[in-house]
């Protein structure tokens, strides 16, 4: 059965190879970008944002069926807040309404194996709060400082991921039968990146930090065919997940035990859950 998905970043990497593969199997695709899509638009800007949704929505009749969100850049500027994470949200809250009228509806976000490196705690808060200017004039601060630049472009994806995490589970989307998730790439190769893998000392220095054990450096279809079973009437309960499709950076970074942290905090809920049944 075909389906209708509106796509950010529709114009090149991540985005175009979803959108083609859609396209192939024979969804209607309304693709939004800067450039190279159906809807040319700033996500950059709030105003950039809403007209976007709504010429997407206007293209489409009012109807979709799934959200894929993965327009982003990696600069180490304040623009990179306005379009990785509030161009995200925004964009994603503003088509939320129609989304809820699908028979299935999806959204599914590009994140980064980056939200797992360090990042720049007041900027990421400051972005979860909701406040664009402050978080824009932090990243303003950070960049001047070309050490802490790198904090921007890690902070977005983490308060990224934490946003899906955090918005999954409410009324708006879980409670509207919406499952939200993201996906975390490594280094995958695409315009974005190719400098950063273009040369011997930085590709050395990239796969430093990135490391990928399993198949190396990634094409965007990799990722692509991920997150269209992540928008797929299928996908009937993965809820909040960032899923690290990163050729193992994950295992790597956090090591073979990821739960631990959190059982002092898993078990207070279940004594509080069961205290309250006795």
């Amino acid at each position: 059965m075909s389906r209708t998905y509106i796509i950010t970043g529709a114009g090149s990497g991540i985005g175009k190879a979803a959108a083609d593969q859609l396209r192939e199997q024979g969804n209607v695709v309304v693709g939004v970008d800067l450039r190279g899509a159906e809807i040319e638009c700033d996500l950059g800007t709030s105003a950039g944002r809403q007209q976007a949704a709504a010429d997407a929505l206007a293209m489409t009749g009012g109807k979709v069926d799934a959200v894929i969100a993965s327009a982003g850049i990696s600069h180490p500027v304040p623009a990179t807040i306005a379009v990785n994470y509030f161009g995200a949200v925004e964009f994603l809250e503003a088509v939320r309404p129609a989304l809820a009228e699908s028979d299935a509806p999806r959204a599914v976000v590009v994140s980064s194996m980056s939200s797992l490196q360090p990042q720049h705690t007041p900027l990421t808060e400051a972005m979860l709060a909701g406040d664009e200017p402050a978080s824009l004039d932090i990243a303003a601060q950070l960049a001047q400082d070309p050490r802490a630049g790198g904090l921007i472009y890690a902070s977005s994806k983490r308060a990224l991921s934490r946003w899906v995490r955090r918005e999954s589970i409410a009324s708006d989307w879980a409670g509207a039968g919406i499952p939200l998730n993201a996906v975390a790439p490594g280094i995958v190769l695409t315009p974005m990146t190719a400098d950063l893998v273009g040369n011997d000392e930085s590709r050395a220095f990239v796969d430093a930090v990135v490391p990928m054990p399993l198949n190396y450096h990634q094409p965007p279809e990799s990722i692509a065919s991920l997150l269209i079973w992540l928008a797929s009437a299928e996908n009937s309960h993965c809820a909040g997940q960032t899923i690290y499709c990163d050729g193992g950076s994950d295992v790597v970074l956090r090591g073979e035990d990821a739960w631990s942290w959190a059982d002092e905090r898993v078990g207070e809920y279940f004594a509080k859950v069961m205290g309250g049944a006795q």
